[in-house]
């Protein structure tokens, strides 16, 4: 392939290129797509010196090995999973050199399920509707729309070497396991649920299940009543929004999570703690805490100031 930047010797497990996904065709049926953990991508990519959308490789628990077939720039975001480059670790929310022929490999997990590499310049698939990010049931997006296979070559821009040696400071670096306590904003169904459930809802812990992939994470705990049954005229879905079916365990739904549903939505969790569900390992424990709108906008807006300032740093 033209401009092949890196090659993958081994492709891990479920190895994807993501940048923050296929938005405004949800009305026709797409499904968004896009990085798990949103934040992790856009700090990889504005200390390599990409824009925050950019697309890079979105790494699962146990990681791939990847060969360099030129120079560039590297940033590794997310989960900390070992990563090392000729089989020495590397650092974290950092961005360095990389030189054609070094080899990136991933070892144990440490913190967090899913990391983020950041290549100078981006990977440059093809784009369909404006957005690079690999759907895997519809086999769009990414490289042949399907998660990375031994031998696939990935294409990146040209990389900025003068942005090497850029460090997320210390005290920005997200903390996955510090809280088991989730913020949501309750509804727009919170009419169906009695009060007892949500009761339950917001003062028992749920355990995350293997059942858990990016379309949502399923749960396992008490049981949520509702007033009338589960079921209603399908509607629209949001990242984070938590479904409670017929069986009275919360869904939360995630990146590749459909555009509409049928079950009743009995709260959203906020955008600011999204990635440490996404982040979370099957058996963490987890609670829920009702929050207003003003809290969660005050956080998102923090946050938008946070990559913004960093984006224009250097």
């Amino acid at each position: 392939m033209e401009n092949a930047v890196i090659k993958v010797v081994k492709p891990g497990l479920s190895t994807s290129i993501q940048d923050l996904g296929r938005v405004g065709y949800q009305q026709f049926g797409m499904v968004v797509a896009g990085a798990m953990d949103p934040f992790a991508l856009q700090v990889g990519n504005i200390l390599v010196g990409n824009p925050r959308e950019a697309a890079g490789i979105e790494v699962v628990i146990m990681g791939p090995k990847l060969k360099f077939l030129q120079d560039t720039v590297i940033a590794i975001c997310g989960a900390n999973l070992s990563p090392k480059l000729d089989g020495k670790a590397i650092s974290m929310w950092h961005s360095e050199i990389v030189e054609k022929g070094q080899e990136l490999s991933f070892g144990k997990p440490i913190d967090g399920s899913y990391a983020y590499i950041a290549v100078g310049g981006g990977i440059t698939t093809d784009k369909l509707m404006g957005s690079r990010s690999t759907y895997v049931k519809a086999k769009i997006g990414g490289l042949t729309g399907d998660y990375l296979a031994e031998g696939d070559r990935l294409p990146a821009g040209e990389p900025k070497f003068d942005k090497a040696g850029r460090s997320l400071l210390p005290h920005l670096i997200p903390n996955y396991t510090k809280s088991k306590r989730m913020r949501v904003i309750l509804g727009p169904d919170q009419h169906a649920f009695t009060k007892a459930g949500l009761h339950t809802f917001l003062s028992e812990t749920y355990r995350i299940t293997t059942k858990t992939d990016r379309m949502g994470t399923r749960l396992e705990g008490k049981a949520i009543e509702h007033v009338a049954g589960a079921d209603i005229i399908s509607d629209a879905i949001l990242p984070g929004t938590v479904q409670v079916p017929a069986s009275g365990l919360p869904i939360i739904l995630l990146a590749d999570r459909q555009p509409t549903g049928g079950y009743t939505r009995i709260a959203t969790v906020i955008s600011e703690d999204i990635p440490r569900i996404a982040q979370s390992f099957p058996g963490k424990e987890i609670s829920f805490e009702a929050v207003s709108l003003t809290f969660a906008q005050k956080l998102y807006k923090r946050r938008e100031r946070l990559l913004r300032m960093l984006s224009k740093i250097g």
